[in-house]
């Protein structure tokens, strides 16, 4: 079956879709998981963070490949490997480090399928905006993960902590075949014969440091790192902490902890999308700035809000959503313009690089934070841990703010 080249984008919208459904797995089961395995909160954010650190290890690797080979071979291998780190939680998993193992194996998936994916595009669409079709390729991250959250919640509830990995395995392995079967090889590939991969390819840092040599441009991935800290902590840990409202007030929410993460998450579509709009009007920088210290205002009143009214928990957890998404584009899109031509590429993949180490770190820092404070089961610990993963926005903003990072209306 061919398709003409813009029928492509469709095909890799689904097949982004599918290949996401295990990136919440584990934040819908934490709790189930933390309780069957007697894990602390530590070691339950440590699990959450694995998953990051298989990205990071696999994606310099991944992103190198695909410009010697067809991205379509890398994405197989990609879809493959998440399938198995999923179906390994689903039925060898029993303890803190063999979870450890097959979390970092699905992040390594999500690695081979999520750039591979937006590059099998690039190299196919020859006609018409490409820039438009990778707008739609960026924002469907969201809505991939916002089923991830209701599908794992509804199996969850249905079937238990097994089936939710087991059953989620064939979200990526959907991708995959949708990429075998549906998305024709390249024609001719730019390379032949045996792949010569040198360590200089996959961490360029020479060109790292060209790219932080840059002001502007290390600014926004300093921005993105911290974005992307507070982004997936929060997402890693939200289910647990909708809980921990439900039994500190007795009073249930109109929906199930999971499915009210998921319709969330949903939330930080447009509000990326409407957030690059608003700061192409206003400079990039400065809408960083407000962004960034309202989300941690909002976080922090989040967790400040156990033992009240679930509408009030409800409401202030979407303005936090919304607020944590709204510069998530405006970075992305802030480095591409900034970086230099010919380092362009390095640019992006430190980008990535740095703010899947932010999105490593947050879980655990969240975690930590709640062991140290006093336990799952304490208001006041909540409240600790927010501050924790939300007050690096605060410091990158002050940071900036003194260290004269510029402030073009258009930059």
């Amino acid at each position: 079956m061919r398709f003409q080249s813009t029928g492509y984008t469709p095909l890799m919208l689904l097949a982004q879709t599918c290949a996401l459904l295990g990136f919440a797995c584990y934040a819908v089961v934490l709790t189930s998981l933390q309780e069957e395995w007697h894990l602390s909160n530590l070691e339950s954010g440590l699990i959450a963070s694995a998953f990051f650190m298989g990205y990071m290890l696999a994606v310099p690797l991944a992103t190198a490949l695909t410009d010697r080979i067809d991205a379509r071979k890398v994405y197989l291998v990609g879809g493959l490997a998440a399938t198995f780190g999923l179906l390994g939680m689903s039925f060898l998993a029993h303890n803190f480090w063999t979870a450890l193992f097959f979390m970092a194996m699905n992040g390594a998936g999500l690695a081979g399928t999520y750039m591979p994916g937006l590059k099998i595009l690039s190299d196919r669409i020859k006609s018409g905006e490409l820039t438009r079709h990778i707008a739609f390729y960026t924002a469907f991250f969201g809505i991939g993960t916002g089923f991830s959250y209701l599908c794992s919640g509804w199996i969850l509830s249905a079937l238990g902590w097994h089936y939710v990995f087991g059953i989620i395995a064939l979200g990526p392995f959907t991708a995959f075949l949708i990429v075998w079967i549906l998305i024709p090889p390249l024609a001719h590939e730019k390379w032949k014969g045996p792949i010569a991969i040198r360590l200089h390819d996959v961490f360029p840092i020479n060109k790292w440091k060209l790219v932080l040599q840059n002001k502007k441009a290390s600014g926004f991935i300093l921005g993105y790192t911290a974005h992307s800290l507070e982004l997936f902590a929060s997402r890693s840990w939200l289910v647990a902490f909708f809980t921990f409202c439900v039994a500190a007030t007795g009073e249930h929410f109109f929906l199930a902890a999971t499915t009210l993460a998921g319709v969330i998450n949903f939330f930080g579509v447009p509000s990326s999308i409407l957030g690059n709009e608003i700061a192409l009007k206003l400079g990039r920088q400065k809408w960083v700035f407000i962004v960034m210290l309202t989300s941690a205002v909002m976080g922090i009143s989040l967790a400040l809000s156990t033992g009240h009214s679930w509408w009030l928990i409800v409401t202030l957890a979407i303005g936090h959503a919304v607020f944590i998404m709204a510069d998530s584009a405006t970075l992305t899109a802030g480095l591409v313009m900034s970086a230099q031509e010919n380092i362009k590429g390095a640019a992006m993949g430190l980008h990535s690089l740095m703010g899947f180490g932010g999105g490593l770190m947050g879980p655990a820092i969240f975690g930590f934070v709640l062991d140290i404070a006093g336990s799952r089961s304490s208001q006041t610990a909540w409240v600790w841990a927010y501050v924790a993963v939300v007050m690096w926005g605060v410091f990158f903003v002050l940071y900036e703010r003194f260290n004269g990072w510029a402030d073009e209306k258009h930059s």
